[in-house]
C-alpha cells in the first residue's frame, strides 16, 4: 500500500534517467565527428595563447569568495527564522540578534583589515 504512493516519484526518476541516457547515445551517432586542430586546441577565449599560460592568480579574488560565501550563508540562516519567527517569540529574536552581532563583528573586521579593497 505505502509503495503504491513511490510509483509516480520512481516513474519520473526513471524518465529522467532515460532521458539523459537518451540524449549522450543520440549526440553520439547523430552528431558531426569532424576533428581538426583547432578543435582539439584548448579554448582561451578564442585567442591565441602567448608566453606561459599558468599564471598566479591574486590571493584577493580567493578572499573576497569566501567572504561572499559566509555572508549569503547568513541568508541562509535567516529565511527559516524570518518564517517562524512569531512562534519563536523574544527567545528567537534574541538568538538571531546575537547571531547578527556576531557577524557585523566579522564584517567590521574585514572592513578594519581592508579585505575588502580591490586596489
Amino acid at each position: 500500500m505505502m509503495l503504491s504512493q513511490y510509483v509516480p516519484v520512481l516513474f519520473i526518476i526513471g524518465l529522467g534517467i532515460f532521458f539523459a541516457v537518451f540524449a549522450v547515445v543520440a549526440s553520439r551517432l547523430l552528431g558531426p565527428r569532424r576533428i581538426n586542430p583547432a578543435k582539439a586546441s584548448p579554448y582561451e577565449c578564442g585567442m591565441i595563447t602567448l608566453g606561459p599560460t599558468h599564471q598566479a592568480i591574486p590571493i584577493k579574488y580567493y578572499i573576497i569568495a569566501m567572504l561572499f560565501l559566509v555572508f549569503d550563508l547568513e541568508v541562509v540562516f535567516l529565511y527559516p527564522w524570518a518564517v517562524i519567527f512569531r512562534t519563536l517569540g523574544v527567545f528567537g529574536f534574541v538568538e538571531m540578534m546575537i547571531f547578527i552581532f556576531i557577524l557585523l563583528v566579522g564584517f567590521i573586521y574585514i572592513w578594519k583589515k581592508g579585505a575588502l579593497e580591490w586596489e
